[in-house]
């Protein structure tokens, strides 16, 4: 079973009406940066905050009367489950979301306010996957596939589709992959538009649901999860059964990434083209970070696939790229405890232009001689260079300082 690009044209006529037409913008502080020329196809700005809403549409519309009526039942991270409670209460159908139990508290909280109901079932998507299945089978209720069916992977195509006709004459394509439904969508649109496209997939080292280029879909065994990933939305073990085979046809690459290349994509996103990402949207832009130098002189299309990020994990995210850049900074330092030390070492730090976020000054439980204590200072700093010099200014004062240890260590 395959998708034609028709079926995706299909789907686009029939997407007019109901979701965005992203936008196809130029990204002027990563073009700067990667000697690229690149653009991103903002699917963060999508009607639910994620592509999803294109083939949950398209499916859900695929569906005769009867089975409308019975309802459907779902497993997904979040956008597949966002896309479909959307589209669902908007066409009064009933549907049931089930969840991996640490998925995102923002996601849980949008899909119930679409009005579907969430069950949190199992440790990863496979677990919620199996529960889902079961429950519709008992209830007489429609599944509806996060990523391996032609009408969900018709209408994601709908994003290369458009993304090609806003921005021909791309030399790159690059978008996430979990299951692969975008991807294999993707890869049909754009061969036809594009033949000439490199297609490459980004995919977390975590949940490499697909091997490389050529390999498509491989054995359980070696694409068993390796832990817990900010990239939730694509923390998939295996692609599917229809989308394997269409990305092992037409895959270019595939890079797969470090958290902490997630990380500083979703970090670059907010601080050089004011956009807000999840871990699974800016794997396409950790990509083209991950290896500038290979997409140095050539137009780059990257899908930034969503941006249902809960607040509070951006929020770490972008505190952590502070201390990894020695923005902010944590200094244990050695005092005299005696009247007016303190604001001595205050002073120098202020004099240095470093400003002062917090102070610890514990003189009972570090293992120091009585009449000294240590302080833990955190600082606001320009750069790693500022903190030397901070910490240089301090030991020529006489007063012991380093740093603790930092989120690279």
């Amino acid at each position: 079973m395959t998708v034609t690009f028709q079926q995706i044209e299909q789907a686009h006529r029939l997407l007019a009406d109901v979701v965005q037409r992203t936008p196809a913008t130029r990204a002027p502080a990563l073009s700067a940066a990667t000697g690229a020329e690149v653009f991103l196809k903002l699917e963060n700005l999508q009607v639910t905050g994620a592509f999803k809403a294109r083939g949950a549409y398209v499916k859900l519309n695929s569906l005769a009367p009867d089975a409308r009526a019975r309802g459907v039942v779902a497993a997904s991270a979040g956008n597949h489950a966002q896309g479909l409670a959307h589209h669902a209460g908007r066409m009064g159908i009933d549907a049931a979301i089930f969840m991996p139990e640490g998925t995102p508290f923002t996601k849980v909280r949008r899909t119930e306010a679409l009005g579907a109901t969430t069950i949190l079932a199992g440790a990863d998507f496979q677990a919620a996957r199996e529960a889902a299945l079961d429950h519709a089978a008992t209830e007489g209720k429609t599944f509806i596939p996060p990523f391996d069916d032609p009408a969900i992977i018709a209408g994601q195509g709908t994003v290369a589709s458009e993304f090609l006709i806003d921005v021909p004459d791309l030399d790159v394509l690059i978008a996430p992959v979990g299951g692969g439904g975008l991807m294999a969508g993707c890869c049909i649109a754009a061969r036809h538009l594009s033949p000439a496209i490199e297609l490459i997939a980004a995919q977390t080292h975590q949940y490499p649901s697909i091997q490389g280029a050529g390999h498509g879909t491989t054995d359980a065994a070696s694409n068993a999860p390796r832990g817990i990933t900010i990239a939730d939305g694509i923390a998939v073990t295996q692609a599917g059964e229809i989308t394997g085979p269409i990305m092992a046809a037409h895959l270019s690459d595939t890079i797969l990434l470090e958290e902490q290349d997630i990380e500083s994509a979703v970090r670059e996103l907010v601080e050089g083209q004011c956009l807000v990402a999840e871990g699974a949207g800016a794997a396409g832009v950790a990509a083209l970070l991950h290896d500038a130098q290979r997409f140095a002189g050539r137009r780059v299309g990257i899908v930034v696939s969503g941006g249902n990020i809960d607040s509070r994990l951006l929020a770490s995210v972008l505190m952590r790229g502070l201390v990894r850049d020695g923005r902010l900074v944590r200094l244990r330092i050695e005092i005299s405890d005696l009247p007016g030390v303190l604001s001595q070492v205050t002073g120098l730090i202020g004099a240095e232009g470093g400003n002062i976020v917090d102070v610890h000054h514990q003189r009972l439980f570090f293992d120091v001689p009585i009449r000294r204590t240590d302080l833990d200072v955190t600082i606001e700093t320009v750069d790693r260079a500022h903190v030397r010099r901070l910490i240089d200014l301090l030991k020529s004062h006489g007063f012991e300082a380093r740093e603790l240890a930092n989120t690279s260590l």
